[in-house]
């Protein structure tokens, strides 16, 4: 029997925050990285396209598999299967670098994910066990190009920069950060020095600097309104593979 949540333009809208269509495009990536299994075997109860929806719904709603189970008529373990089979699959494409990279400009800033996974999180200065990922966005598109693996709250943005390996990625293209990434290799703003002014002009490079990397702000913003992001239940790699997804249907949402 036919669930609630069905693969169609309102339920998908709804709960995921996407159109039909890229809902489709997504499904599509899923299919090409081998989603829908050897077809061999005990089938799964669901189509693929509704696999594809519990995910997306899941990231977006965090509800818990008991919540969507009845939504789909399958049972709670079915739920948490398919998130575990495909939640990796809806990750971003593997960074590259651009071919006119001379002439793109990134920005990169960190945010605090909550977790619940005391091995991934730490007590950070929000009070809460969380951990600290790292996210590149080109400036101009404001698409996601990198998110890197979480690391404990309590890393600093410089450090958890370098744990990244983001950096060997960016040979070329100007990236702008603020000034917890000193020495990071980046852009960032002048700073004033007790008892010395800043010299002219640098309070204006300031201004603009803030502009443009207020952006990636905005973007980590629109990424945390998938409830995922705000409240992480899953253990172990189960933040990685979140932010990948949920940074694949952001560029999704703008490019389609």
């Amino acid at each position: 029997m036919a669930g609630v949540l069905r693969a169609n333009r309102v339920w998908v809208e709804t709960f995921t925050g996407l159109r039909i269509e890229q809902l489709g495009r997504l499904m599509k990536a899923v299919w090409e990285r081998g989603g829908n299994g050897t077809l061999r075997g005990r089938p799964w109860s669901l189509p693929l396209a509704e696999r594809v929806l519990v995910v997306a719904a899941y990231y977006r709603t965090n509800l818990t598999m008991r919540q969507l189970g009845p939504l789909f008529r399958r049972s709670s373990s079915t739920v948490c299967r398919v998130i575990q089979k495909l939640g990796p699959l809806l990750a971003l494409e593997p960074l590259t670098r651009p071919a006119d990279a001379a002439d793109r400009l990134w920005s990169v800033d960190g945010t605090l994910a909550p977790v619940r996974d005391r091995d991934v999180g730490s007590s950070s200065r929000n009070y809460r066990f969380s951990a600290n990922v790292q996210v590149i966005v080109d400036a101009d598109t404001r698409l996601v190009i990198a998110a890197a693996r979480p690391v404990p709250g309590t890393t600093a943005d410089a450090p958890a920069w370098r744990a990244s390996g983001l950096a060997g990625h960016r040979q070329g293209v100007t990236v702008l950060g603020d000034g917890a990434y000193l020495n990071c290799g980046m852009a960032v703003p002048h700073r004033k020095r007790p008892r010395r002014e800043l010299l002219s002009g640098a309070e204006a490079d300031n201004a603009a600097h803030r502009t443009v990397r207020a952006r990636v702000e905005h973007v980590i913003g629109r990424m945390k309104n998938y409830k995922i992001l705000r409240d992480c239940r899953q253990r172990g790699d189960g933040l990685h593979h979140a932010v990948q997804a949920v940074a694949h249907m952001h560029n999704l949402a703008l490019t389609s």
